[in-house]
């Protein structure tokens, strides 16, 4: 009886490690076409910038390297997230400015009651400043969803990171 659990076990650790060897070999290629970053930090809303994982990680990065943050809350699943991002994602000088800026973006709500000054909804886009001050006072054109933007609005989006960019140099 002792023999067959060893067998077993044996078979088992085979079985596992065969596994494991093959998603790593999966991973190695993968990563040697993709750019250095995980495509899941961007989820579409620009494959090449620079993408936080957390809004800790963002507010931190926010104050030691000066820059202001953007945050992007959205949903997978709502048509005018999606909408927006495809929007944000193929706006050559959007994507250009949003290099200036610390990135993150938000598939769920956080428990900072400052990232939603007006109610929770999606898509919304906030900007704080490194002195991690919300920029409640840069708004989209929504009275009712003072942070909200669609398609439509994409250069006034573009206007008004020019506007939290500016802020910074002004205020800081």
């Amino acid at each position: 009886a002792m023999e067959k659990i060893y067998v077993s076990m044996i078979l088992l650790l085979v079985a596992v490690s065969c596994a494991l060897a093959k998603d790593a070999g999966k991973e190695t290629k993968e990563t040697t076409t993709k750019p250095k970053l995980p495509q899941t930090l961007s989820r579409g809303w620009g494959d090449q910038l620079i993408w936080t994982q957390t809004y800790e990680e963002a507010l931190f990065r926010s104050k030691h390297s000066n820059k202001p943050l953007m945050i992007i809350h959205h949903l997978d699943d709502c048509p005018h997230s999606q909408a927006l991002k495809k929007a944000f994602a193929e706006h050559k000088e959007v994507q250009k400015l949003a290099e200036k800026f610390i990135l993150l973006n938000l598939v769920y709500e956080t428990t900072d009651k400052n990232l939603s000054p007006d109610g929770q909804y999606v898509p919304r886009i906030l900007f704080i400043d490194p002195s991690l001050t919300v920029r409640a006072d840069i708004t989209g054109r929504y009275s009712n969803r003072l942070y909200a933007y669609e398609p439509s609005d994409i250069s006034l989006l573009y206007s008004n990171m020019q506007k939290a960019l500016k802020l910074l140099k002004t205020e800081l």
